[in-house]
């Protein structure tokens, strides 16, 4: 087995940080990358080494498989961690990385590759069984033909990119008159979003439940999952808030499904860590969606729950080690909820509001965890994603964690920018995700801009009365010669934070 004992890190920001903080926990040194934008930041500072590797644009920087490469032979590190996003899940730069005498923490090139197709992936966990939504098994780009499989599947259908991502080169289809214009759409979004216009047909789950399972395994064909994460909770396809475990699993779907993400994960010959994503109908029947061959965003509900550090665990896999439990070993412990903190403006349809951090400050307590790569002053750059942070809370059953949550998004100061915090507060006091009574279609069905406009002028009629009684005790104090004690509460001063 191969030890590793330095690690560039190939991402930015809060991941970054994240894998550089359980990397010396282990006694390995980390070398940081960054673009002419991040030269600040906090990865750059916290790593042992850093090399600029281009201009702002990902393009001219992390996306450069081999000024990535060229920098973890200059600084003499033997293993990359691609994180998430960027080269994370690009099977090239996997083998591009181990041809050039370097380790890659994540899976082989050759999982990587199945999975990377949507169709190469539904082929594969065909041949182990796991559940697949019906539909086409092979690319479709005649529209009389795909006319005829959703007649056969029945209306609605959608239409899918099969190298896509995000929501893009995804169509609905309700209607057949609909289907020829929407799949040119489909198809033409796809080729120019991913260089790929192969799309794919597939009966439409009209109220969806978005269920992820953490797999996780070694190079000696050992393979467990890690339980399941709920997600969602999304806004343009993409989650917001992530919670583990799910609220309406029974211990038998559970081992179900958990059982299916292990096959899945076999079928592509896979090690370290991945996620496998099944959407769940109606009537509690789940299908397999797709593969993530990286660590997720949402990892962090999964530690909570199980204990483990999944960083360090995917740094033991890449060594060669065999994973050092079995299925069986492994119990959920409590309930853990995240929520992505985005400098986006929630009542203006999500759109990113770069900006400066005038102020921020982190909520703390027991069971509180914020993952970030900001600090008070630093600016989001438009060049990249708009996260700011995720911020987790756990405690010992769902009720009590969306409570700390509410606790902590009071607590969270941001000035500067407008963030997703207020919609996710939004989130933790709607009735529909408090009873687990929700869908993939909660943006849609329940919230709309004004809720929070209302929420904020409400807010404001009681700051106003606060500040009028506090104006007139001031008065009246002066006036008879009397020191004055501010009676600004901490209520008023966190939602003036928020308006």
């Amino acid at each position: 087995m191969a030890k590793i004992k330095k690690i560039l890190v190939a991402n930015r920001g809060e991941i970054a940080l994240r894998i550089m903080r359980s990397a010396k926990e282990t006694g390995i040194l980390t070398v940081a990358v960054f673009s002419e934008a991040d030269r600040q930041a906090l990865h750059v500072r916290f790593a042992d080494e850093a090399i600029c590797i281009g201009p702002p644009a990902s393009s001219q920087s992390y996306l450069v498989m081999d000024k990535i490469i060229s920098a973890a032979h200059e600084t003499r590190a033997d293993a990359i961690h691609p994180g998430y996003g960027f080269l994370s899940e690009n099977e090239d730069f996997a083998r591009k990385v181990e041809e050039a005498g370097l380790i890659f923490i994540g899976p082989s090139a050759q999982s990587m590759e199945i999975m990377g197709s949507k169709l190469g992936a539904k082929a594969a966990v065909a041949k182990f069984n796991v559940p697949l939504v019906p539909g086409t098994a092979e690319p479709v780009t005649d529209p009389i033909v795909a006319k005829k499989i959703a007649k056969e599947i029945g209306y609605p259908v959608l239409i899918k990119a099969s190298a896509g991502g995000g929501g893009k080169g995804m169509r609905i289809v309700q209607h057949e008159n609909e289907l020829q214009e929407q799949m040119e759409r489909a198809i033409s979004e796809a080729t120019s979003a991913f260089g790929d216009g192969s799309v794919f047909i597939e009966k439409y789950v009209s109220e969806p439940r978005h269920i992820e399972f953490q797999i996780f395994g070694d190079k000696h064909g050992n393979v467990v999952h890690l339980f399941e994460r709920e997600c969602s909770i999304q806004r343009r396809h993409q989650k917001v808030v992530e919670e583990a475990p799910s609220s309406i699993l029974t211990p038998e779907l559970r081992k179900k499904m958990g059982e299916a993400a292990v096959n899945a994960a076999k079928a592509a010959n896979y090690y370290n860590a991945g996620t496998i994503e099944f959407i769940l109908d109606e009537k509690m029947n789940f299908y397999f969606l797709e593969m993530n061959t990286r660590l997720q965003v949402e990892h962090p509900v999964t530690e909570q729950i199980t204990g483990l550090d999944l960083v360090k665990l995917q740094i033991k896999i890449a060594e060669g080690e065999k994973l050092p439990f079995k299925q069986d070993d492994l119990r959920i412990n409590g309930h853990a909820i995240e929520v992505r903190v985005y400098a986006e403006d929630p009542t203006n349809h999500f759109l990113p509001d770069i900006g400066t951090l005038k102020t921020y400050k982190r909520p703390q307590g027991h069971g509180i965890r914020v993952d970030d790569g900001f600090e008070q002053g630093m600016s989001i750059p438009f060049y990249y994603d708009p996260m700011i942070a995720k911020m987790i809370c756990h405690d010992e059953t769902r009720e009590r964690a969306i409570e700390k949550m509410i606790r902590a998004i009071d607590d969270y100061e941001i000035t500067g920018v407008e963030t997703t915090l207020s919609f996710c507060n939004f989130v933790m006091h709607h009735q529909a995700f408090r009873s687990g009574n929700f869908s993939t279609k909660f943006v849609e069905q329940y919230f709309t801009p004004e809720s929070l406009k209302a929420e904020v002028t409400e807010d404001e009629a009681q700051i106003a009365s606060v500040l009028a009684a506090e104006l007139l005790a001031s008065a009246q104090a002066h006036h008879s010669g009397q020191a004055v004690r501010s009676t600004e509460s901490k209520w008023k001063k966190n939602r003036l934070i928020n308006l």
